[in-house]
């Protein structure tokens, strides 16, 4: 059942789900609470859509009305919708028993994603036909695989910002694909037929940073025997991608932040200056905030890129992408090293779902080819999953039961618990703290205060 009062806004987000949602029988419509209290009486739905606003004739207060919509629901699945990302709306809703929050306009793809993790989360998978695997909606995008809502959502902000000129902060640990990320947000915007030129500020010895950067003019230096242009020249009409832009030296943050704010360089050795038009896309696997508090990276110039904000979640908080990323490795690898492998047995499909993988989606990337690699085909199962994973045992909970035994796990301090589960629940809303502090029952401001405080600790260690 929808609940929406705009009813052309209705129409559209029951025509994605119809489509998406294999065998879901009937999307009902109705505009007002009363309507939907009526038909509850005598009718039964698996997925409630309530838009909060729709829900006023139902009570005066949002979240009483919330609650009264749950009662009549008998069981089933009830997401709030409001429009905008109200911290109050959300924390009312949820607390008024309903089971999810979303923000308005519904993007119809990314609802039906969300909606079949909710549904298997709570049991309701089977009366929707949906089932644990790929292909709920999106699962493949530009070089990612996943159809997990937290990959949802990263598509339908890389299609909505791809096509501006406004610079692009991608956050994300090692092995997210931001890379990708970049490369996607390039290839779907009207800079696609330009280049796109990569520059890994980790990678570069600094003394060489701002020549590779910028360029040198001939005579500039020992060994500058012609002009050479630099990755920003390079880029001249298309994109620039500056990955790790977190261990750039500081000197050569403040002529970065000069040519964003002109679009005009100086080679190094040239007195000169050029124009260049370029779109600044920038990636780090740091906590760019912890970084400033540090005096490792420009305030001014954070401020300067972060525009268009994407954070890409990690592999552990989107267990259902994992086994579709592990076939598809699987079989692009096999046809690399010309073998023939059937797939998974069900043991090593629970294990690898079940797996921290600090090194997303890098890591299982790495095991998957070194299966393929140490192996002729066949079904993978536990034993080969055992000798191939060589790095991390405990990752995948495969160690030997003697050895399991007696081995205690490591217990973090409760600050570092503590700050785990936030930045998790932070990473989960797309980087929006308001909602995640909905979430997890505390206000934004302690998440900020506490975030201030794990950044004074680091400069303090």
């Amino acid at each position: 059942m929808l609940i929406d009062q705009d009813q052309n806004h209705a129409r559209s987000v029951a025509d994605a789900l119809s489509q998406s949602l294999d065998r879901l029988t009937q999307v009902c419509i109705v505009s007002s609470g009363r309507a939907a209290a009526d038909l509850l009486r005598d009718s039964s739905f698996d997925i409630i859509l309530a838009d909060l606003g729709s829900l006023r004739d139902l009570a005066d207060h949002s979240d009483d009305a919330m609650a009264r919509l749950v009662r009549l629901a008998s069981g089933a699945l009830v997401v709030a919708v409001a429009n905008g990302t109200s911290v109050t709306a959300a924390v009312g809703a949820m607390r008024a028993g309903a089971h999810d929050y979303v923000a308005k306009p519904i993007n119809g793809q990314a609802m039906a994603a969300r909606i079949s993790e909710l549904a298997l989360r709570h049991g309701k998978g089977r009366s929707l036909g949906i089932e644990c695997r790929d292909g709920a909606a999106i699962s493949d995008f530009a070089g990612f695989i996943g159809a997990s809502s937290a990959m949802q959502f990263v598509y339908e902000q890389i299609g909505r910002i791809a096509a501006s000129s406004a610079p692009v902060f991608i956050t994300g640990e090692s092995g997210t694909g931001k890379e990708v990320c970049a490369e996607a947000l390039h290839n779907k915007g009207h800079r696609a037929g330009k280049r796109l030129v990569a520059i890994n500020c980790a990678a570069i010895p600094r003394d060489l940073m701002e020549s590779e950067l910028f360029g040198v003019a001939r005579g500039a230096f020992t060994g500058a025997h012609e002009d050479r242009k630099g990755a920003a020249e390079l880029a001249d009409g298309g994109t620039l991608f500056l990955d790790e832009i977190g261990e750039m030296d500081l000197s050569l943050q403040s002529k970065l932040l000069r040519f964003l704010q002109t679009g005009m360089l100086s080679r190094v050795g040239e007195a000169g200056v050029r124009r260049v038009d370029v779109r600044v896309i920038c990636a780090t696997n740091r906590n760019p905030m912890q970084l400033i508090a540090e005096k490792k990276f420009r305030e001014d110039l954070f401020y300067r890129l972060h525009v268009l904000p994407i954070h890409l979640p990690p592999l552990r908080q989107r267990p259902t992408d994992i086994m579709p990323l592990a076939r598809h490795f699987l079989a692009h690898f096999a046809s690399e090293e010309h073998k023939r492998f059937s797939g998974f047995a069900p043991e090593v499909s629970a294990l690898l779902t079940a797996a921290e993988w600090p090194g997303n989606v890098r890591q299982l990337q790495n095991l998957v080819r070194r299966l393929v690699v140490m192996f002729d085909g066949g079904e993978i199962r536990a034993d080969m999953l055992a000798k191939a994973d060589i790095e991390a045992k405990d990752n995948l909970r495969i160690a030997e039961p003697e050895a399991k035994a007696s081995r205690r796990p490591a217990i973090l301090p409760m600050w570092q618990q503590e700050q785990r589960i936030i930045e998790d629940a932070i990473a989960c809303f797309g980087g929006n703290v308001s909602l995640a502090a909905a979430a997890l029952e505390i206000s934004p401001s302690t998440i900020y205060r506490k975030r201030q405080s794990w950044a004074d600790m680091a400069v303090a260690g």
